[in-house]
């Protein structure tokens, strides 16, 4: 007969990884906005309107630059803002219906009408997010058209050709 020993198991010790903070009430923040959209956009599925939401602030990202893509990014919750960041800006701003186009290409299924309805539900509830100041800033820096996808008018300045009377 042959023994047989057994080694009782060793216990494990788990060393948990670094551990990111995050602002108190970012979580609430993130599911807000998605709350928001999903309200403003009508869609069925919290999935669907983060979806939505992620594709758009992409996007977004392409045609915002300098000063005001930091002050986006750090006006958005976490997960808003790695949409920012993540995404490498255009050398110029695209006009609004390039924007428009963009978000349809990345949406299966997607018109430009629905892709316009997507961008409206979300740039639309950004200004709440991120005041009027700044919202003013990011629509002083892109290109005429965007101002009604943030829900604003668009208004052109005094003086302006488009306002000049024969």
């Amino acid at each position: 007969m042959t023994a047989t020993t057994t080694t009782p198991p060793t216990a494990r010790t788990v060393i948990p990884g670094p551990r990111t903070r995050r602002a108190p009430g970012t979580e609430d923040r993130w599911s807000d906005l998605i709350a928001s959209v999903r309200t403003a956009g009508r869609y069925p599925t919290t999935a669907e309107a983060e979806h939505i939401t992620r594709t758009v602030l992409s996007a977004l990202a392409a045609h915002v630059t300098g000063d005001e893509r930091a002050a986006l990014a750090g006006a958005l919750p976490r997960e808003a803002s790695e949409e920012i960041t993540a995404r490498v800006p255009a050398p110029r701003p695209r006009p609004a219906t390039e924007f428009v186009d963009t978000i349809a290409a990345r949406i299966e299924g997607a018109t430009a009408a629905t892709a316009r309805w997507h961008a409206g539900s979300v740039l639309g509830v950004l200004p709440g997010l991120l005041g009027d100041d700044l919202t003013d800033r990011l629509l002083t820096h892109l290109p005429p058209g965007y101002a009604l996808l943030f829900g604003r008018a668009e208004l052109a300045p005094r003086g302006h050709p488009s306002t000049a009377r024969p």
